[in-house]
C-alpha cells in the first residue's frame, strides 16, 4: 500500500500500533523505527505497522518527543483546504450545541478534542485568542484563521480580531518561535482589552497579557455550582485570580466575600472586575499567599461558611506529582480545619498529571488528619466547551468537588 499513497511513510513499533487502534493520535519520536521518503517538520507522513498496515496520517516533527500527530484515519483525505475546514466547522457546530447562549464566550477549538492537534482558540466577545503548539498546525494555520473568521461571519457572529498567544516554551520543542500580537491575516481593533459576560457577571478581558489565552473559561458552570451555596455566607475565594468564583458568589447573594490572590496585579484586577459590577461594597480583597493565610485566619477563628480552592497547576509532569500531592494536601487540610462542621469547601486540581484517583486520595488524607468528614455535594469537570475524549486521556485534566464538611 506504501507505494499507492502521496505521502512520505513513517513505520512504528508495535507499542505505537496498539495505541494508534485504540484510538490515541499520538506517536512518539522513540516509537518511530523507519522513514522513507522526505519526511519535513510540519509535514504529512503516512504510519505503518511494522508489517505494513496503514495505520493513519498526520503531522511530522523531527524537534518534538511526539513524532506524529494523527489527523485522520480515512485513507482516502489528502488534507487539502476543504479538510480543515470541515475540522473547523465541526468544531463551531459542537459549541452551537453544547454552550447554546454561551457560545460567545467560550472555547471554540481545543486542541486534539477537535481534532486540530496543538491548537487552542478561545471567543471572548468580539477577539479570538488563539495559541498554536504543533509545528503542522502552524503551518496551516491560515487556511484555520479563514475557515474561522468566515464560518462565524456566516453565522452572524462579529469578530474584530484575532489575537496569538504564542510566547509558550513548548513551541521551541516543535522547532517554532515564541511571540505574541494580532495575526496579520486579518483586521485587528487597537485595543486588546474587550469585555465579556459569563454567568451574568462582567469582565475585563486582556487578550494580550491575561493569563494563558486571556481568560480561564473552564471553570464556567462550577462557579455556577458554588454560588448556589453562597447565599447567605461568608466565603473565602483562594487563588481568586480575576475574582471569578468570588464575584459570581457576591452576586448571588452572600454576605460577604473575600478574594485571594498572592499577586497584587491579580488582586488589582479582581477589585477592577467587581466595580464593573457594582460589588465592591461586598467583598474585599487579599494579596497574600494562601499557604500562609490559612493557618492564619484559623487561629484568628476566622468565619467564614464557604472556602473556595482554586489553585494553579501544582504539578506539569509526572517528575513532580509527589511534591503536587503534598501542596494539595496542605491547602485541602487547612480550608477543612478553618472551616466549622456544616460549612462548604469547593476544591480542584486543574493539572493532567494528577489524577482523579490521587486527587481524591490527596483529600481523604486531609480530611483524615483534619479530623473531619466530608460530605460529598457534587463532582465536577471543565466545561464541555473543552471536550474530552476518552481514548486521549491528556483532553482530562479539570477535577474539581464540592463538599459539606461534616
Amino acid at each position: 500500500m506504501k507505494q499507492d499513497r502521496p505521502f512520505p511513510a513513517v513505520t512504528v513499533t508495535k507499542k505505537a500500533e496498539a495505541s494508534l487502534r485504540s484510538g490515541h493520535p499520538w506517536v512518539y519520536a522513540a516509537e518511530i523505527t523507519a522513514c522513507e521518503g522526505d519526511c519535513p517538520s510540519g509535514g504529512i507522513v503516512d504510519v505503518f505497522s511494522q508489517k505494513g498496515a496503514w495505520l493513519g496520517a498526520g503531522f511530522f516533527s523531527a524537534e518534538s518527543k511526539i513524532g506524529v500527530r494523527i489527523l485522520s484515519d480515512n485513507a482516502n483525505e489528502r488534507f487539502g483546504p476543504a479538510f480543515f475546514e470541515r475540522r473547523v466547522k465541526y468544531a463551531l457546530d459542537y459549541r452551537r450545541a453544547v454552550m447554546g447562549g454561551d457560545f460567545a464566550c467560550c472555547r471554540l477549538i481545543f486542541g486534539e478534542a477537535d481534532g486540530l492537534p496543538g491548537l487552542t482558540v478561545d471567543r471572548f466577545s468580539n477577539l479570538l485568542s488563539a495559541q498554536v503548539l504543533s509545528r503542522g498546525t502552524d503551518g496551516v494555520k491560515d487556511v484555520i484563521y479563514s475557515a474561522l473568521l468566515a464560518q462565524l461571519e456566516a453565522m452572524g457572529e462579529r469578530i474584530d480580531g484575532i489575537y496569538e498567544r504564542n510566547e509558550s516554551p513548548i513551541r521551541a520543542l516543535e522547532g517554532l518561535e515564541q511571540y505574541k500580537g494580532w495575526y496579520p491575516g486579518a483586521p485587528h481593533p487597537e485595543s486588546a482589552v474587550t469585555e465579556i459576560c459569563e454567568n451574568g457577571v462582567r469582565y475585563a478581558v486582556d487578550v494580550e497579557n491575561g493569563q494563558k489565552t486571556g481568560f480561564f473559561l473552564d471553570q464556567k458552570y462550577n462557579r455556577l455550582a458554588v454560588a448556589r451555596l453562597a447565599p447567605g455566607r461568608r466565603v473565602l475565594d483562594c487563588f481568586t485570580h480575576t475574582g471569578s468564583f468570588a464575584l459570581n458568589c457576591a452576586l448571588a447573594g452572600a454576605e460577604h466575600v473575600t478574594a485571594v490572590d498572592v499577586s497584587e496585579s491579580a488582586v488589582a484586577l479582581a477589585r477592577q472586575n467587581a466595580a464593573l459590577n457594582g460589588l465592591e461594597g461586598r467583598m474585599d480583597f487579599v494579596a497574600a499567599d494562601v499557604f500562609d493565610l490559612l493557618p492564619r485566619l484559623a487561629a484568628e477563628h476566622a468565619d467564614y461558611g464557604l472556602v473556595i480552592l482554586d489553585p494553579p497547576a501544582f504539578t506539569k509532569s509526572r517528575r513532580t506529582v509527589a511534591g503536587a500531592e503534598r501542596g494539595y494536601h496542605e491547602i485541602n487540610y487547612r480550608a477543612m480545619r478553618l472551616l466549622p462542621r456544616g460549612g462548604y469547601l469547593a476544591t480542584c486540581s486543574c493539572s493532567h498529571f494528577m489524577p482523579p484517583a490521587l486527587f481524591e486520595k490527596m483529600l481523604r488524607s486531609a480530611a483524615r488528619d483534619a479530623n473531619v468528614s466530608l460530605k460529598q455535594v457534587e463532582a465536577r469537570q471543565q466545561a464541555p466547551d473543552h471536550p474530552i475524549l476518552w481514548n486521549v486521556p491528556e483532553t482530562e485534566y479539570l477535577k474539581f468537588y464540592i463538599f459539606q464538611v461534616v
